[in-house]
């Protein structure tokens, strides 16, 4: 019962009509970062954190939270009906843009939009339930177990691909090494660049992620020499009885594992797309379809995207650890405002931490109203000839990119990344895998030499400790039946070759 006399507590505080409005701002703006690409919630929140001066401590925050998950809403419109995506809906491009292609935009909004709302309420209720002890989790985890947990993000490499395995660990390859690009932060080295002053902070996500997917399916549309919009058909929002049956549990499973990675540092939303779409590849009823247009590619990394986060900020408010950018610039609103984070938050001012979860929820609705009712009219934006269009989708890629470090260089390489990507669409190899290892590649590289320094080189710690030593050993378990799989299926072909005709 104290979880409700809490909430009920946190609900007076949210549905102020001052704290209504800072939700709704921050839902707005967050929603209009989603759409624009490259745009990101942490380029905004840092140009709007000098304004939290001027704004009451309850509303600045709710106000930048709203801004950080709403654009994990706003960010899957751009990702499906264009193939531009930000770092949270890299996955959205596999079967939304799919969806597109086949006319059911709609639909694949729509089931973003609801999945997300089911993410953001599951995760709500973790964080209002488990956040006084579930942060202490993340302290469980040293630098071998997140060693291994990235180890795993690398086995779902053969689930993200749509094309041949092989293909997809090249791309993954190519990723890692990518992400390997600047200067080393233990010897501060520079890496593979080539004397090029401005590789040496190494390539930006954003720069990767809208030039292999944003600029190359713009130059793929240009090159097919056809006059077309971005979707086709009719917008049908309401999915039939039997499509929303499959969106439910594709989105509670997204949901789950969403609360869970988004509570560890360096997990989050990016890493819960995958994870989420690698968990709907495996055990779904309808995996044979997805990756070609399937609504469970789309449902469940929108549900684990939303959930990781609202989880994300468990360990910032329970035991003062930022675990990523965002939260980094959040705790920095908070301290702005003379609160420190940590254990002793949810004690000392207890309106202000339920009062932010209260919200969170009244957020959740903010947004089922922003991103349903009105999919009309944010399609309505794109019902332009292409040709119209895609000068003013090059512009705001443009300025995403430049946004980010305000640097005329990082539109050369998102340029430079467009033609890439442009070559692997020719050459039919799959961008995602790419993206997976350019992400999980530093991280995996930090953890792996921070575990040796404790461990003092001894790599037999990796197998001692019981987290990643669990990890490692389901790793083992999957590979070996992964390969079996792949020489029974080989014998199986070469048997039915051998057959008389």
């Amino acid at each position: 019962m104290d979880i409700l006399h809490n909430l009920a507590f946190g609900f007076e505080h949210a549905l102020t009509l001052h704290n209504l409005m800072f939700c709704a701002i921050g839902c707005t703006v967050g929603t209009l970062v989603g759409l624009l690409p490259g745009l990101g919630p942490l380029a905004t929140i840092s140009l709007l954190l000098p304004l939290t001066y001027a704004i009451p401590t309850e509303g600045a925050l709710i106000m930048l939270a709203g801004i950080y998950y709403g654009a994990q809403y706003g960010d899957s419109v751009s990702a499906i009906t264009m193939r531009i995506p930000h770092a949270s809906s890299i996955v959205a491009c596999i079967d939304g843009y799919q969806m597109t292609l086949k006319g059911k935009t709609g639909l694949a909004l729509f089931t973003a939009g609801v999945s997300s709302f089911i993410g953001g309420t599951v995760a709500i209720v973790v964080l209002a339930w488990l956040a006084p002890v579930l942060g202490e989790v993340a302290l469980l985890f040293g630098p071998t177990d997140y060693c291994a947990l990235m180890l795993v993000g690398f086995v779902c490499v053969s689930f993200v691909t749509t094309g041949s395995l092989l293909n997809g660990m090249a791309m993954c390859l190519i990723g890692v090494l990518l992400g390997q690009i600047g200067t080393d932060i233990n010897s501060g080295m520079q890496r593979f660049t080539m004397n090029l002053s401005f590789l040496v902070d190494g390539v930006g996500l954003v720069s990767v992620a809208l030039g292999c997917f944003g600029i190359a399916e713009i130059t793929k549309n240009l090159d097919s020499h056809e006059e077309r919009s971005p979707f086709n058909g009719k917008i049908h929002l309401m999915p039939t009885w039997p499509e929303f049956k499959r969106i439910i549990p594709s989105a509670l499973r997204g949901s789950v594992i969403g609360s869970f990675l988004g509570i560890l540092p360096g997990g989050g939303p990016v890493i819960a797309q995958f994870a989420a779409y690698a968990i709907d590849k495996k055990v779904s009823k309808y995996k044979d379809e997805i990756g070609s247009g399937a609504i469970e590619g789309v449902a469940g990394q929108a549900a684990a995207d939303e959930a990781a986060a609202r989880t994300s900020f468990i360990p910032l408010m329970s035991i003062g650890i930022p675990e990523n950018a965002v939260m980094a610039l959040m705790m920095a609103a908070f301290i702005v405002k003379g609160i420190q984070p940590g254990p002793n938050m949810i004690a000392s001012h207890p309106e202000l931490f339920w009062g932010l979860v209260a919200s969170m929820w009244v957020g959740n609705c903010f947004l089922l109203i922003l991103n349903v009712p009105l999919v009309r009219f944010w399609l309505s934006v794109f019902k332009i000839p292409y040709s119209v269009l895609f000068p003013s989708i090059l512009f705001f890629c443009c300025i995403g990119t430049f946004s980010v470090n305000n640097n005329l260089d990082d539109i050369f390489i998102t340029v430079a990344f467009g033609g890439i990507g442009y070559v692997f669409m020719r050459l039919e190899l799959d961008a995602a895998p790419l993206m997976l290892g350019f992400i999980l590649g530093p991280m995996l590289e930090e953890y792996f030499r921070r575990a040796l320094l404790l461990s003092r080189g001894d790599f037999t710690s990796f197998f001692t400790h019981p987290i990643s030593g669990s990890l490692l050993g389901l790793i083992g378990i999957f590979v070996t039946w992964q390969v079996t799989a792949f020489f029974l299926q080989a014998r199986r072909t070469a048997a039915e070759r051998r057959q008389p005709a």
